[in-house]
């Protein structure tokens, strides 16, 4: 079945343990391990009580559940020395990058050392003839724009938040520009490993491509730190387009909009980015960054690529939401428009939070196939209507890819559970549909009942003894994406 929440209250004292999900109890540095890491990472190694809340908590609504240690390392060569003290002293290992995640992923829940990677910060080789660029994991997303910006190359995967480039590779994240130039699947090239027993390996060579052996890279692209620690990432980049044009428009129903998005992806246009924004969220928009939109659904475009081909797209856009009861196009015609309309898109979760202050997001994504995508908006938007808290849908519509923020009164076991509800029936619409459980947020904690139902107890069981085998004392991140036992 899958994770529910806990529907009490929550104390410091009872936190780890309260969740209705496959936690085990923590397994306790020995003083041994203590004085081991203490020996190796001096002032690096840390117990401090702020410290490690800090990295036990991230966007997801499970309240912090704090490693008993962290770890701040600088390099290769100190990300080996923890794992193998890890290995030694039988101690979970927890990578942490931005925090940025929201499915409990760097969440302690069986205690052990959080691993800070954000000192391993250095784009280490950029290749503008190869179209790639080679960074340590703690690279922050808008870090890597700003230091490759003068070669005229710019990396899209634009999960939002600015995550770390470590942390994006782990969740194979997704985000605004995925509909044009893919997800993190599709946009690394080769990876360098630390593995459960500290050995350094490389999934690949910076080849275009290459049939030799297992594919090792995909392997660990989606892995959530269960697997390995990655330490260097070698991604693809693109040339900045020659041509941007940003316009946004409105329908009268959230039907209309879902269903405009899926009439145009039917034609083959290879439109920069198609977002989908419902009343509730251009609503919460408007209050958060100031803006002025009209409060009905709304689809946000970009349109990239040389000067003809933008006017071409834009031509045939037009045309199909009209035909869609769209409203005009209203224009953000310089870069400073286009700015504040994209971070007011990226702001969203934190705007939804404001329609009720003092609530906690429950949030939840899916990618359905396209085909499927409007009756599972408008199916998901029926479910939720009369709810006793607010809650919007937004998403990277043009891949299939849609989230539904829940806004609820964490004091409240009822809404609690509702809101799980509605997650539930979500999820397995999606599933029932031949869509995912996640499109971009990953499993973690909170997702992790639902493998079982996307992907069938046989590969389940695969999965778990490539966890098994990767890693056999169960150090890495335990307890996240696929349980340790039958």
């Amino acid at each position: 079945m899958p994770v529910a929440w806990s529907t009490k209250p929550l104390s410091q004292d009872t936190k780890r343990m309260s969740y209705n999900s496959p936690m085990k109890e923590a397994r306790k540095m020995s003083d041994a391990a203590r004085e081991a890491f203490q020996a190796a990472f001096g002032d690096r190694f840390s117990t401090t009580a702020a410290v490690r809340e800090h990295h036990g908590a991230d966007e997801s609504p499970y309240p912090a559940c704090p490693p008993e240690a962290v770890v701040f390392v600088r390099n290769t060569e100190d990300v080996i020395t923890a794992v193998k003290l890890c290995n030694q002293y039988d101690v979970p290992l927890i990578p942490f990058g931005a925090g940025s995640s929201i499915e409990g992923h760097v969440l302690a829940i069986e205690g052990g050392v959080s691993l800070d990677m954000t000192e391993m910060n250095k784009v280490l080789n950029v290749s503008p003839e190869d179209f790639s660029v080679t960074v340590e994991p703690g690279v922050l997303r808008k870090q890597l724009n700003d230091e490759i910006r003068h070669t005229g190359l710019f990396f899209p995967i634009d999960p939002g938040a600015n995550a770390s480039i470590g942390g994006m590779t782990s969740t194979r994240a997704s985000g605004t520009n995925a509909v044009r130039y893919g997800t993190m699947r599709e946009n690394v090239i080769s990876l360098k490993v630390v593995t459960a027993d500290g050995k350094l390996i490389r999934t690949s060579s910076h080849a275009r491509k290459s049939s030799a052996g297992y594919d090792l890279t995909r392997i660990f692209v989606g892995s959530e730190g269960t697997l390995g620690i990655i330490v260097e990432i070698t991604l693809r980049v693109y040339p900045i387009p020659e041509a941007i044009s940003a316009a946004i428009c409105n329908f009268e129903t959230l039907a209309s909009a879902v269903q405009c998005v899926n009439q145009i992806m039917q034609t083959g246009i290879e439109i920069g980015r198609v977002e989908f924004i419902d009343a509730q969220g251009v609503k919460a928009a408007n209050k958060y960054s100031n803006l002025s939109l009209k409060e009905t659904p709304m689809l946000l475009f970009e349109f990239t690529g040389s000067a003809s081909s933008v006017n071409e797209q834009i031509e045939i856009v037009q045309e199909i939401t009209k035909d869609n009861g769209g409203m005009d196009f209203e224009w953000a015609q310089h870069q400073e428009d286009r700015n504040r309309l994209w971070t007011a898109r990226h702001n969203l979760y934190f705007a939804c939070l404001q329609l009720r202050p003092g609530a906690r997001a429950i949030t939840t994504d899916v990618c359905v196939p396209i085909s499927r995508l409007a009756e599972c908006v408008t199916d998901t938007a029926n479910d939720l209507e009369g709810k006793p808290f607010p809650w919007s849908i937004l998403g990277h519509v043009g891949d299939g890819n849609f989230h539904v923020l829940m806004m609820i009164d964490p004091e409240s076991p009822e809404e609690w559970a509702l809101a799980e509800s509605m997650n539930n029936r979500v999820v397995q619409r999606a599933i029932e549909m031949e869509g995912t459980c996640t499109g971009e947020h990953g499993i973690g904690i909170h997702k992790m009942g639902f493998l079982k139902m996307e992907h069938g107890e046989d590969a389940i069981h695969m999965m778990r003894l490539l966890k098994h085998a990767y890693d056999p004392k169960n150090i890495l991140n335990p307890g996240k994406m696929v349980s340790w036992d039958a």
